[in-house]
Order: structure tokens, then C-alpha cells, then sequence
């Protein structure tokens, strides 16, 4: 199952999900991309956006308007779909249209591995290689790893710090996949301090010493953070 959490009021780039790339809404736009692999569904605010949804023949529900984060408006989704605690469930964020399957099918793979491995928790990500210029961006999140590709830390800043002058960087893509039952694992732990200092809602896991296991993809996709990276997107459909 792929939900897809779309929130009209986005706090540094307002109604951002709705903006036009190539004749589609951002939303809608990101949902066909990936709507051949999986039941696709969309977790949202407003009925402004349901409306849109409906339009262009996407599932779209609605959630509440107080939740925190994205996970926490798609575990009230898979709740209303009363999905079983077994299924794999995708966030894609609604921000990323030009998301590519085949990374998509590739963290389910990953995801439907960790269960027969009989993992007690199952949470994954994508990451792919970037340059030093590139991981100086705070809205292209870094993350660096352990030696079994878990997740260590994820952050806006420039992580690691190149003092050897021989550091490699990572940026994180926007996609996680969870079992049902550990994505309400997940929003049933507290909040961690260093998640609202970064901004970052996966550092809840890490803070509560839970495993996320990232895959390296080769991804060319980009989200869309600002009106800046809207206007390169709209080129790309010119």
C-alpha cells in the first residue's frame, strides 16, 4: 500500500502540493507515478485537496488536521483502511513527482525481506550519493550510516564533517516504507527533543534506539522545498 500524506497548509511553502507541473497538481502528479505498483491512496487535510484527487481519479482521504507529522496522518489512514499489521505501507512524500518506481519496488523488496528475517521492527529508507556542493543545502537532509546500512544519524547540516578532507555524503530521499504494525510503534513513541530541533520526524526512531535500514538507490528525482526547485521541475515539463 503507497499513502501518500498531502497537507494544503505547508508552513514554508503554502498550498506547495497543488502547484502545477506539467498540467497536474504536484499531488496528483506524484501519485501516478507510482500508481502501477501498488494501491494508491492519499492521506490529506483539506477537501480542497479530495476534491482534486477525485478529479484525476486518485484515492484520496481524509485526516485530521492536527497531526504532527506525515507518518502520523498515514497511520490514521491505514487505521480508517484497517490494514492488516502485516502489510507494507510506502510514504512517499507528496512533494516528490519525479520519485522512480523502480526505488519505490525496491525498498518494498527490502521491507518484505526484513519480515521473513523476522526483524521486531521494520522501518526503511532510500539514500543516494551527493557531491560536497550539493550536501551544503539545508533542505537536502544528509544522513550517515552504520556498517549495516542503519541509519545513524540524519541531518540539514553538512554531516559528517570533512576534517580528513576523504568524506563521502549521503542524502536521504524522501520515501520510507514500514510494517503496520511498526509504523504504530512508531507514532505511538514520544517525541524526541532533537526531532523538532532538526526538524526531521525519522530522528524519533533513532533517538529511541530503533533500527532504519537504508538502501542506496540511484535516484536522479528531487523534492520540492522551495519555489526555486518548483521552477526547475516546471522546466523539466517545458
Amino acid at each position: 500500500m503507497i499513502i501518500i500524506p498531502a497537507r494544503l497548509a505547508s508552513t514554508r511553502f503554502p498550498q506547495k502540493v497543488l502547484a502545477d507541473i506539467g498540467g497536474l497538481p504536484m499531488v496528483v502528479r506524484t501519485a501516478k507515478a507510482v500508481e502501477h505498483l501498488d494501491r494508491v491512496v492519499i492521506a490529506t487535510d483539506d477537501e480542497k485537496i479530495i476534491s482534486i484527487c477525485k478529479e484525476h481519479n486518485i484515492k484520496a482521504m481524509l485526516t485530521s488536521t492536527t497531526h504532527k507529522s506525515g507518518t502520523d496522518r498515514i497511520h490514521e489512514c491505514a487505521n480508517i483502511l484497517n490494514l492488516d499489521d502485516d502489510e507494507i505501507i510506502i510514504n512517499v512524500q507528496a512533494d516528490e513527482p519525479f520519485i522512480e518506481p523502480e526505488v519505490v519496488q525496491l525498498l518494498i523488496n527490502r521491507l518484505k525481506e526484513l519480515q521473513k528475517e523476522k526483524e521486531p521492527f521494520i522501518m526503511g529508507s532510500c539514500y543516494n550519493s551527493i557531491n560536497a556542493d550539493s550536501a551544503k543545502d539545508p533542505n537536502l537532509v544528509k544522513v550517515v550510516l552504520d556498517n549495516d546500512n542503519n541509519a545513524i544519524y540524519f541531518s540539514r547540516s553538512l554531516i559528517p564533517y570533512n576534517r580528513s578532507g576523504r568524506a563521502n555524503y549521503f542524502g536521504h530521499i524522501g520515501i520510507y516504507g514500514f510494517s503496520k504494525k511498526s509504523l504504530k510503534e512508531f507514532c505511538n513513541l514520544s517525541d524526541a527533543p532533537i526531532e523538532d530541533i532538526e526538524g526531521l520526524e525519522q530522528l524519533r526512531a533513532i533517538h529511541h534506539q530503533k533500527k532504519i535500514t537504508m538502501l542506496k538507490v540511484a535516484s536522479t528525482g528531487f523534492g520540492i522545498d522551495t519555489k526555486e526547485d518548483l521552477a526547475r521541475a516546471i522546466e523539466i515539463f517545458l
